[in-house]
């Protein structure tokens, strides 16, 4: 089996696949039943999150990764723990030639929690089915030998194989009391397999609760294996690694030794695994943002280009990595080739973007430090350095670096208390996500719903009825009530592929009892419609008529529009415009895509003009389920968010017949509702280009008799605007052009007035202002500007007294207030700041405000108040400077 996502498709459960055991948890589950029941994979895995959270040991020692590929076997209901156990050692040992003698094997010693014994079955296996010494299979609790995928889901007791590298691979020789032994804490023994014996579903409440069949999951890392077989005494010194690395070094200039504790080194470690974990999940679908997701990368990358500092790169350079990490992966994982634009492309966008927030990391690092000096403290606080990781992406051990360059030390157990809470918060967060869609999914019947491209009308039977989390298969369904109700056939769309679930009516063929439903979305293999009704006669074992809205029309239409548009946007903007999302509604159509930079006039107008042309074509449009590698082979596009099965649809426009897909300008996976002809969609018009993440557009468009209803609004609101302004449409344009001129010029001229009168009024307070031992105090009230304005004339007064604090007020035209402050450097180190004079004087006006110690600024809504407020600066400015 080929590889998944490393952004789990339908698992709210994960933030990222974690494991190869991920892909085939439905099965495991009971939900869906294998075609097979063996299979083997190589899994593309990032442990960044949650339960498996590598991320701060990665670059401290020479095996952690937050990406890693998980090599597996599996066996759905069929081979068990003797085979299992005694096939990996057949591999191990006699494929692959890794010495009995440094073999070592554990094995799950019972967890008295979980009312678990111990696992003898496989410790006794060991010694029937291998030459293992006896002495080598150890015993271990729950946190080293039962497996489980998240808080909630299939796991089991497992058996671990670890393989002795030697005692000179010891990390921790000299250390008192230190002794090398399995599942210690030094380099010398190192996990390469983990054979997990799935038995239990885990459910939310904690509960371990037998599954149907028994299964087999193993998971060997690569990169130990790797670095086992080549005989290195890293993972990073594999051919998996080092060409990243010497890319890194003839960027930098500086050159990798491969040392433990080196801060070079290490960075050489930590930029290398984060570029992997960085390009596979781009190329994947994520995107760095600041939640979920996207928020781990964004720390990832951020720790990256922290990490590039020590090498002295002060610049972009993530970024120039990904070409020769695509350049030796790209044979296993061909994704990486059709994505590598647009990861590039994502990745330096951030990079410039936390060069920027680097910055401002920097000063509050420089403030905090100021704040210590001040105090005569050596210690920077623990909730300091995590505020600097949490909100700027400065890694712990580089806080402390630039600690020591100061001569400071950094409270780390203040700082790990704080991590550790955060971590808690994200277990909980994690176990809250609701699970009981799967518990669910499991005891709902299924629903054939084929009739749903054939007819908006059909009959069936009511099965029953979800509500909240239970079932309910008895009985009359509860009036005014949100439910969804389940029956054995349907011609509702289920909520999919970015395309609304649909609306309509359920009622009674005898009778006139109408349920409403306002969605329609599959659990399990359940499509449910949610909805209500005002009667308590409509009961479980009725015969049912469903009607959809007809609003379906215009769902079918934006659906078969967006192929068009993902069609026209590969012509115009090239291949790379891949889609990322999308939303179909009959309202309008949303679509996102991968492209660097806005699109211009010029190219919006060529795609709508290419849409309009094959719309007036009147393309035939056709589906076709195929087997997915057949469909890959014709050129069939697939939406990375998407999970497909062994048999896909796809659906064509171009081609006379389902049966000659190779005629049709678009193929693309898809599972929606479409029109049978592009003449049918009438029209289309793009109504916003966005951008909605880094490397990522969005369009949002309508089509059809909707875009119709919105032209003629327009219509009405441009005949409105023409006898306003006393113009004919075509004059409007240039009309407005000469209004913003107008304006402009207008706005030039108050601003040239106001700078004058600011003038003069800055100078009559300096003039007027008294000295405190060569310091002028400059306080007073000046006429209203704008604050760019106001902020100019603060600037020229410090300039001009040299040494000063200015506090001004203004009172606005809307009936409020302004205070600004200034301080120079001087004063300031004298313990006077901007910031504490507005915070003092700004309640006397009924605000507040706050700034820098060098600029402050106050809103207030008490303009009676203006003097008494300057009065209070007044005294508080003398008392600090006397």
């Amino acid at each position: 089996m080929p590889s998944s996502s490393v952004v789990p498709l339908d698992d709210p459960t994960l933030l990222f696949t974690n494991a190869g055991m991920n892909q085939f948890k439905d099965i495991f589950l009971d939900t869906v039943r294998p075609a097979y029941t063996r299979a083997v994979n190589s899994q593309k895995c990032i442990r960044v999150s949650g339960k498996h959270n590598d991320l701060e040991e990665v670059g401290k020692d020479t095996y952690h990764h937050t990406f890693f590929e998980m090599l597996g076997n599996w066996s759905f209901g069929d081979y068990f723990k003797a085979e299992a156990i005694q096939w990996a050692w057949e591999l191990l040992t006699g494929v692959w030639g890794f010495d009995k003698g440094q073999v070592w094997v554990t094995v799950f010693g019972g967890d008295s929690a979980d009312n678990l014994e111990p696992d003898t079955e496989a410790e006794k296996l060991w010694a029937e089915v291998t030459d293992i010494s006896p002495e080598r299979v150890l015993r271990f609790g729950r946190k080293d030998n039962f497996w489980e995928m998240g808080e909630v889901g299939p796991c089991g007791p497992c058996s671990e194989i670890h393989f002795d590298l030697g005692p000179e691979r010891c990390d921790k020789k000299g250390q008192p009391g230190h002794i090398c032994q399995v599942n210690g804490d030094c380099g010398r023994f190192i996990e390469l397999w983990n054979l997990v014996f799935i038995q239990f579903n885990r459910d939310e409440l904690g509960q371990l609760k037998d599954l149907p069949d028994k299964h087999v999951d193993t998971g060997a890392g690569l990169e130990r294996l790797v670095a086992a077989m080549q005989n290195k005494s890293s993972n990073y010194d594999t051919d998996l690694f080092m060409p990243i690395i010497n890319a890194i070094s003839d960027l930098s200039g500086k050159s990798y030794s491969s040392q433990l504790g080196n801060r070079t080194d290490n960075a050489f470690r930590v930029i290398s695994d984060h570029v992997r974990t960085l390009t596979f999940a781009i190329a994947d679908g994520a995107l760095p943002s600041n939640d979920g997701r996207g928020y781990v990368l964004r720390r990832i990358l951020r720790r990256a280009a922290r990490f590039g500092l020590v090498l002295d790169m002060h610049q972009p350079f993530i970024h120039k990595l990904v070409p020769t990490l695509v350049g030796y992966m790209e044979h296993a994982f061909p994704e990486l080739t059709k994505r590598a634009e647009h990861v590039i492309n994502v990745i330096r966008a951030e990079e410039e973007s936390f060069g920027r927030t680097l910055e401002r990391g920097m000063d509050i690092f420089e403030v905090d430090v100021a704040e210590l000096e001040k105090a005569n403290l050596s210690e920077l606080p623990g909730e300091r350095a995590f505020r600097l990781y949490d909100t700027y992406g400065f890694p712990l051990d580089l806080t402390q670096l630039m600690a020591e360059e100061r001569n400071l030390t950094v409270d780390v157990a203040g700082f790990d208390k704080l991590m550790q809470q955060q971590r808690e918060r994200a277990r909980d967060a994690q176990k809250s996500v609701i699970y009981e869609a799967d518990a669910l999914g499991q005891i709902l019947p299924k629903t054939p719903d084929d009739e749903k491209y054939k007819t908006n009308v059909l009959t069936g039977r009511l099965l029953g009825y979800v509500q909240e989390d239970r079932f309910v298969s008895e009985g009359a369904v509860p009036k005014n009530t949100k439910v969804g109700l389940v029956l054995d056939r349907t011609c509702a769309y289920a909520e999919a592929g970015g395309q609304v679930g649909d609306r309509g009516t359920i009622a009674i063929v005898s009778g006139d009892i109408i349920f409403t439903f306002d969605d329609t979305l599959r659990i399990g293999s359940a499509t449910v419609h949610f909805g209500e009704t005002d009667s308590e006669t409509l009961s479980v074992g009725d015969e049912v008529t469903v009607t959809i809205d007809l609003v379906r029309e215009d769902i079918r239409r934006n659906h078969t529009a967006t192929h068009l548009l993902q069609w026209a946007l590969q012509k115009v903007l090239g291949s790379h415009a891949h889609q990322e999302g999308s939303l179909v509604c009959a309202e309008y159509l949303r679509f996102d895509f991968t492209h660097p930079k806005a699109m211009t006039a010029q190219q919006i107008h060529e795609v709508e003009q290419l849409v309009r042309k094959k719309i007036a074509a009147g393309a035939p449009v056709n589906s076709r389920v195929m087997p997915i590698d057949e469909a890959r082979q014709l050129g069939a596009m697939a939406l990375f968010s998407e999970k497909y099965g062994e048999l896909v649809r796809v659906l064509s426009i171009g081609a006379e017949t389902a049966s000659n897909l190779d005629d049709a300008f678009s193929r693309e996976f898809c599972g929606g509702t479409h029109v049978h002809n592009t003449h049918e969609i009438g029209s289309f018009k793009i109504t916003r280009e966005e951008s909605v993440a880094t490397g990522v557009r969005r369009i949002t468009a309508m089509s059809g008799r909707l875009l119709n209803e919105m032209l003629y609004r327009q219509n009405d609101r441009i005949d409105d605007l023409t006898r306003i302004l006393k113009c004919t449409p075509e004059q409007l344009a240039d009309r407005v052009q000469a209004l913003i001129a107008d304006n402009k010029k207008l706005k030039k001229q108050y601003k040239k007035g106001s700078q004058s009168d600011l003038k003069t009024a800055g100078q009559q307070l300096l003039d007027k202002s008294k000295t405190i031992e060569s310091s002028r105090i400059i306080i007073g009230t000046i006429p209203a500007a704008s604050v760019e304005v106001i902020r100019s004339q603060i600037d020229w007064l410090r300039k001009k007294a040299k040494s000063a604090v200015v506090v001004l007020a203004t009172a606005t035209e809307d009936g409020k207030v302004l205070l600004f402050a200034a301080v120079t450097d001087d004063l300031i180190e004298q313990g006077l700041k901007a910031g504490d004079i507005v915070k003092h004087i700004a309640p006397v006006v009924g605000g507040g405000g706050g700034g820098r110690p060098q600029m402050a600024q106050a809103g207030g809504k008490n303009p009676d108040k203006i003097d008494e407020a300057l009065e209070a600066a007044d005294k508080f400015i003398t008392t600090k400077l006397s």
